[in-house]
């Protein structure tokens, strides 16, 4: 590749764009011959459909997005090289619902793995009284954020799709709406669960890290189409956004990656409330974190046919192979020398049972046959 490329990256507010914002901050993007604009976005919508017309050339994306993307026209298919960070979101709900799931429940409400069952026994006591159902916000039907408070809600015998309502609402607004009490609770990626805690609008029950540790969330995506003509640019792209994941990682580093993520332009919260998450929850490198599980997407997938998205006919198989790309990470990783521990470049895949806080075993082997185990769920045939 000669001279300089130039490249248009979206991006959400989010703690997880970090890669992305490290990469250009610190020059790794340039390093790489690349000339990177960051566009910071609206909404998951506006980061699918920018990608998809070629106003942004890639962008920091919800991993199911991109899985969805082609299903139902393969000129929309999308690549997954690399994926951004483990952990991060959380489910959070109103101090008032707060208090009043403590009230009916104590007990349940002090052991975070089963929060729903307070929230259970409210939903049946509302029936009863023949009270408004329950509105829950989260990111976009095709997330983490979406399976995670699903998964949640029905493992306490809560369905989703009867028993609450659940609504689509971009991350910057979620603290909003809960605000103005147009929602009851919602799912969402750092930094926005600690700022509804620090306005004293909300109540953290269960993290990502206890519903999934070490779970799959954001992705970096580009269309496929693009991929195949933008090869250098690609490669290049990765291999500054794996260097930026090592350093943001770094616990030294943290002040000023705080200090990134806090600015107007990126995050634009206070520096306090992005520096929580990083303390404790979210990884971006380390123990291959970067890396596209193929039995990750096949996860994703089973919700997407659990949920009744995609009909349970569907090549699983299929579409995590076309879309998630270890061999592209690997290959931008190998290159990267010392900074990348080529054991980890190459690390099995994750045990596949007892991930989840229920201890559900999931068999990548066997995705459609584990949809179809819950008790509830919307499959079609």
């Amino acid at each position: 590749m000669s001279g300089l490329a130039d490249l248009t990256l979206g991006f959400i507010p989010l703690t997880d764009c970090a890669s992305l914002v490290v990469a250009k901050a610190r020059g790794f993007f340039a390093e790489e011959g690349l000339e990177v604009t960051l566009s910071r976005e609206a909404s998951w919508a506006t980061i699918r459909d920018k990608v998809l017309v070629g106003a942004l050339d890639g962008a920091h994306m919800l991993a199911p997005m991109a899985l969805a993307a082609g299903l139902n026209d393969p000129r929309s298919a999308m690549l997954a090289p690399l994926a951004l960070n483990q952990n991060g979101s959380a489910i959070t709900v109103s101090t008032r619902l707060g208090a009043q799931l403590r009230q009916i429940d104590p007990e349940g409400m002090a052991a975070p793995l089963i929060t729903a069952a307070p929230l259970a026994k409210l939903v049946e006591q509302r029936r009863a009284q023949d009270a408004p159902i329950l509105t829950f916000a989260m990111v976009f039907p095709q997330s983490m954020h979406n399976y995670a408070l699903r998964y949640w809600l029905a493992q306490a015998g809560i369905d989703p799709d009867r028993d609450v309502r659940l609504v689509v609402t971009p991350p910057p607004r979620m603290v909003e709406h809960l605000r103005l009490g147009e929602i009851d609770g919602f799912c969402v990626g750092a930094p926005w669960n600690a700022v509804a805690v620090d306005e004293g609008l909300g109540e953290v029950l269960i993290k990502a890290s206890q519903l999934w540790p070490g779970g799959p969330d954001k992705v970096f995506g580009v269309t496929a189409g693009w991929a195949e003509r933008h090869g250098d640019e690609l490669r290049a792209a990765l291999r500054a956004l794996i260097r930026a994941a090592a350093w943001a990682d770094e616990p030294g580093n943290h002040a000023e990656l705080v200090a990134l993520l806090s600015r107007p332009d990126h995050v634009g919260v206070e520096a306090e409330v992005v520096a929580r998450a990083l303390k404790s929850e979210i990884v971006f490198h380390r123990d291959a974190a970067g890396l596209p599980r193929r039995e990750h997407a096949l996860w994703f997938l089973s919700q997407m046919v659990r949920w009744g998205q995609v009909r349970a006919e569907l090549d699983l198989d299929q579409v995590a192979d076309a879309v998630y790309r270890p061999d592209l990470f690997r290959e931008a990783a190998l290159s990267l020398g010392p900074i990348v521990d080529p054991a980890m470049v190459f690390a099995d895949a994750a045990p596949a049972g007892g991930g989840l806080f229920d201890g559900a075993s999931f068999d990548p082997a066997k995705a459609s046959s584990y949809a179809a185990a819950f008790p509830i769920g919307r499959m079609r045939p």
